[in-house]
């Protein structure tokens, strides 16, 4: 196990010219962050340089040509390019679109490589990121091509997680999107990491309907009837503590999602609206069910704020401790499974 030594964070450093970069310095500006993990920033030196004096952060930065040569006690920059960035705050630019790309791709083969235990991403802006390599809607959708599982986007405090039927899809293609099978399997995903991640024996999860009301016996809409119902019915007849389709509307200001060890909505705003409202700059985006852990903020790249030294850091940070925190629950886990499965064998 590795929870004795420090956890190697590697950090993709997202769009340049947002907030990003501030959040990612501000919070490693903290020498005590040290103590918790190897920070490992894949940028450039010279930019990064560029970017302490911009904020007034006075931090020593140790610049490598790979993330394996990563200093502990260190904040490690992985220098992916060499040249000036042209940086310009709270704009839009293709250019930097790619670096934020070269940054994501590098970080990600350093994670399957095994030269960085977990991955933190800064924010993108989906647009200017887009290329031929980079076809997706967000980082979950890469991240699900490039690492083994089925991902599934989860977001979490210490006493909140909503998890996503549908993440980046359509309000009008939400309800075709649904199907038993992917209920079945993102309610499964969420079983399975709060178990692995999140030390939960027993998970007890919530469903959100899909229609207003839950569809009201078929009155506003039938898929809740048809499709969320009899599923949901077989899940909780395989065992599983799964409950609903609830409907959305009171789900929350009823305070019913305390009863819950998780929440699962039907589309991205049905659960990110109420998850943000009640957490906004606490909470953090896990990417559930892959074989390696990647966290990242609550939020965007707030151009408006961007290069004014205003961003709050504390949920990029609490995304680090979260990061640092599933990857020892989840080795913590494999190896009392491993031990059980060992003692299992020598009886037969």
């Amino acid at each position: 196990m590795k929870s004795a030594e420090k956890i190697k964070v590697g950090i993709s450093i997202g769009d340049l010219n947002g907030i990003g970069s501030e959040i990612v310095l501000k919070t490693f500006e903290d020498s005590r962050m040290l103590d918790f993990c190897t920070p490992v920033i894949f940028a450039s030196a010279k930019t990064v340089s560029f970017l302490k004096k911009k904020y007034n952060i006075d931090m020593f930065i140790q610049g490598v040509e790979e993330a394996s040569q990563a200093i502990d006690a260190k904040v490690n920059v992985v220098n992916i390019w060499k040249e000036n960035v042209s940086i310009n705050f709270g704009e839009e630019d293709k250019k930097v679109g790619e670096y934020a790309f070269k940054s994501l791709q590098a970080a990600t083969q350093a994670l399957k490589n095994g030269e960085i235990d977990v991955l933190v991403t800064a924010p993108i802006n989906k647009h200017t990121i887009q290329s031929e390599d980079f076809k997706f809607p967000g980082h979950t959708d890469y991240l699900a091509q490039e690492l083994n599982g089925e991902s599934l986007m989860f977001m979490i405090t210490d006493t909140l997680k909503v998890g996503l039927l549908t993440d980046h899809v359509a309000v009008k293609d939400v309800a075709q999107n649904i199907t038993p099978e992917l209920i079945e399997k993102k309610v499964n995903i969420i079983y399975k990491t709060l178990k692995q991640d999140f030390r939960v024996q027993e998970p007890k999860i919530a469903v959100l309907g899909i229609n207003p009301h839950s569809g009201d016996n078929g009155v506003i809409g039938k898929e809740d009837e048809e499709v969320m119902k009899p599923t949901l019915e077989k899940m909780r007849n395989s065992g599983k503590l799964v409950f609903g389709p609830y409907s959305a509307d009171s789900f929350f200001g009823s305070g019913n999602y305390k009863n819950f060890d998780a929440i699962v909505a039907a589309y991205h705003d049905q659960g990110l609206i109420p998850f943000k409202t009640l957490s906004f700059g606490s909470g953090v985006n896990f990417t559930a069910g892959l074989d390696k852990v990647r966290t990242s903020p609550d939020h965007g790249t707030a151009y408006e704020i961007a290069g004014k030294n205003e961003a709050d850091h504390h949920s990029f940070k609490e995304a680090v401790f979260k990061a640092i925190d599933i990857f020892r629950n989840r080795e913590e886990y494999m190896e009392l499974t491993s031990n059980v499965l060992k003692k299992q064998s020598k009886k037969i």
